[in-house]
């Protein structure tokens, strides 16, 4: 499994306590940057009287056991490492609150935090982009800022310049301390999971294509009386056996030509829709498809109501696992790529993750008024100190170096207060979520303690894949308000006929088709498509 940050290269220019030193000393930049201090740029703690406001959402692991990621383990060790007071701000939680809060504060203008931890590449939570983020003077561009006063995340990018191309505009612009997977392996952690154990009891092979599908599903259904063999939540019905068909539902770039497509208008998605219509009209996908929620999800997957679905590796057989042995010790959930259409079929499509997708990335406010401070705190996110702590925790509490790796301490891995595994590393530390720092796959392989969770790593692991999913591309700011307003319309049209022909309300017919395609034409998708394209086009000559 190839390792993508190499990290050796950032070894070599770490000095004593994991820090980096630039060429001179103490402050270098404009007096209007702010938070002044003596303390060498590379060096920690640094000696400072600013408290940061720094605005983020909980992580969905921290927020049972924390109101505040100040008062986790992890928030404490990283305040007293960096020498920063922080007060850490969370919107409410729920799908859209973050987004909402944020375009509150934005339109206010006044006292905005110091830092903000966003996604700003996903237009659909950004409108505009990075670009505008900049040009609306939001977001600080931060290349002068880096030059003066963040020497580690310059030296992460300038080892991995494939990385550095994913984290600034077309002009060069940075925008964000980026979240970063430094490994292969954590690009898959969502696929297919199917209970092996009653394959075994049916005497059924782990199906490979899609009719080896059809086949266990009417298994399930008709010899394990079970009423859903196929449950999914429905906002993750993009991995609905669609990259079978060869393609992905939304954004994706062709194998054939190297340019982006839409998966929502090809040939192949209507074939996806026909078959799944029929799956569900003959009860291989759960009749409640549409409203399955993850709770729901949880429950179906271990008592007996469905046999296959779609979820994380980690909240899905790590979680699942423990709860359905306590009454039944057969019970086995294994991991499986996307199936091929025909036996021998090679894989081409996956759902690979990004090394970088814009998910929290921490970007500093065009109005801070602390910007030296703000920007050291944050590039210790990125020096080996800030590396073990962001991923691993606090050394002898909650991990141990042994023969050279970070082990977690029996403290993470059972913990005392019965928490789940999840919730007590992202007490500790970051790597179960994201934030402005290298992922370490050292985290991964003990996050997955079970060995089904292992072997997912490399099931879903489709070779190559990840050049056909379409980076980080940002278009203009013309173009971005252009593409929001087409999209939206025609995701909102896609998502309608989608659920009405699955559930049978509408019959797929030519007609259906036709009619469905000059609606989407209609809306100018053709457009969104050729912006999308402009877009990779600049992204390449980065």
């Amino acid at each position: 499994m190839k390792r993508l940050f190499p990290f050796f290269l950032i070894a070599l220019v770490l000095l004593a306590g994991g820090t980096v030193f630039a060429s001179g000393t103490g402050q270098s930049g404009p007096a209007a940057a702010g938070g002044a201090t003596t303390t060498p740029v590379g060096q920690y703690p640094i000696q400072t009287t600013v408290t940061l406001n720094y605005w983020l959402a909980l992580n969905a692991n921290v927020s049972p056991n924390f109101a505040n990621l100040g008062d986790t383990p992890f928030g404490q060790a990283l305040m007293k490492n960096t020498g920063v007071k922080i007060n850490f701000l969370h919107p409410p939680t729920g799908t859209n609150a973050a987004r909402e809060q944020l375009n509150l504060m934005i339109a206010d203008g006044t006292n905005m935090p110091d830092i903000l931890e966003f996604n700003w590449v996903d237009q659909t939570q950004f409108a505009g982009g990075p670009g505008k983020g900049l040009q609306d003077n939001i977001l600080l561009k931060l290349n002068d800022v880096w030059d003066q006063w963040a020497p580690n995340v310059k030296n992460v990018l300038s080892a991995n310049p494939d990385w550095d191309k994913m984290v600034k505009t077309d002009d060069g612009s940075y925008y964000c301390f980026p979240f970063l997977r430094g490994s292969e392996k954590l690009l898959y952690s969502q696929g297919i999971m199917i209970r092996k154990d009653w394959l075994d009891d049916l005497g059924l092979a782990i199906p490979d294509t899609l009719d080896d599908y059809y086949t266990v599903l009417k298994a399930f259904k008709e010899q394990k009386n079970c009423p859903a063999p196929f449950t999914i939540v429905w906002s993750n019905n993009q991995r609905l056996f669609v990259s079978t068909f060869g393609m992905l539902k939304n954004w994706y770039i062709s194998a054939d030509n190297g340019r982006v497509q839409l998966g929502l208008i090809q040939p192949q998605y209507r074939t996806w829709l026909a078959t799944m219509a029929q799956w569900y009209k003959e009860g291989l996908i759960d009749a409640d498809v549409v409203s399955i929620q993850t709770a729901q999800q949880n429950t179906k997957m271990t008592n007996g109501t469905a046999g296959a679905t779609v979820a994380s590796v980690g909240s899905g057989i790590g979680t699942w696992t423990p709860v359905a042995r306590q009454t039944n010790p057969r019970y086995e959930i294994i991991a499986l790529p996307d199936p091929v259409l025909h036996k021998g079929d090679k894989r081409v499509y996956s759902y690979a993750g990004q090394v970088y997708s814009g998910q929290d990335s921490a970007a500093i406010s065009a109005s801070s008024k602390n910007i030296e401070i703000a920007a050291r705190f944050l590039d210790y996110g990125y020096t080996q100190d800030g590396h073990m702590l962001y991923n691993f925790g606090i050394l002898g509490q909650s991990y141990n170096m042994i023969n050279g790796k970070a082990i977690f301490s029996p403290n993470i891995m059972n913990n005392p207060n019965g928490w789940p595994l999840a919730q007590s590393m992202a007490a500790y530390g970051r790597s179960t979520g994201a934030g402005p720092f290298v992922q370490d796959e050292g985290y991964i392989e003990q996050y997955y303690a079970l060995p089904e969770q292992l072997a997912a790593l490399s099931n879903y692991n489709v070779a190559g894949a990840d050049k056909y999913v379409l980076p980080a591309v940002t278009p203009t700011q013309a173009e971005s308000s252009e593409m929001a307003s087409i999209m939206n319309d025609v995701n909102t049209a896609a998502d309608e006929y989608m659920t009405r022909v699955i559930l049978g309300t509408e019959v797929l017919t030519d007609a259906s088709w036709n009619n469905y395609i000059n609606t989407l034409q209609k809306m100018n998708v053709q457009r969104a498509v050729d912006i999308q394209n402009a877009a990779l086009d600049r992204y390449m000559k980065r």
